[in-house]
């Protein structure tokens, strides 16, 4: 089932791929349009250790200070992600690749897919909801005389 829903999109980008590769060729030369990908993909995977190596010292940033490290996590998502298009021969996956290695590009991808996926705000009824009466902690007390 999910094959068939795949399945066009996948032929659709492989067609494209070889279109772009093959104009780039007859523009620049085929020795010059596999050089590129392959300096591409060498350039990507080197880009993608040294931000690999930056994000995760951020989690562990975070981590020690106490937080969840939730950009940092995701942000490794989208490195891994972006490190599999660039090992992958193309043009166009290079491009989509070389974009997950831009930081604020990243982040701010992130952010909007996050804004679609999870409402705003911490959900209502939780622990700590502040109704009418201000704020309101939930636990257990015993009085002692």
């Amino acid at each position: 089932m999910l094959l068939r829903y795949l399945l066009l999109p996948g032929v659709v980008f492989l067609l494209l791929e070889i279109y772009v590769l093959i104009r780039v060729g007859e523009a620049i030369g085929a020795i010059w349009a596999v050089f590129l990908i392959v300096f591409t993909s060498v350039l990507g995977v080197l880009l993608l250790r040294f931000q690999g190596l930056y994000t995760l010292q951020q989690a562990q940033a975070a981590v020690a200070r106490g937080e969840m490290p939730a950009m940092p996590m995701l942000e490794g998502v989208a490195l891994f992600f972006g490190g599999v298009l660039l090992v992958l021969p193309g043009f166009v996956t290079d491009f989509i690749g070389l974009m997950t290695l831009i930081g604020p590009l990243r982040r701010a991808l992130i952010r909007r897919l996050l804004g679609r996926l999870m409402p705003p705000g911490p959900p209502p009824g939780g622990p700590f909801d502040e109704g009418p009466g201000g704020r309101t902690i939930e636990g257990e007390y015993r009085r002692e005389d």
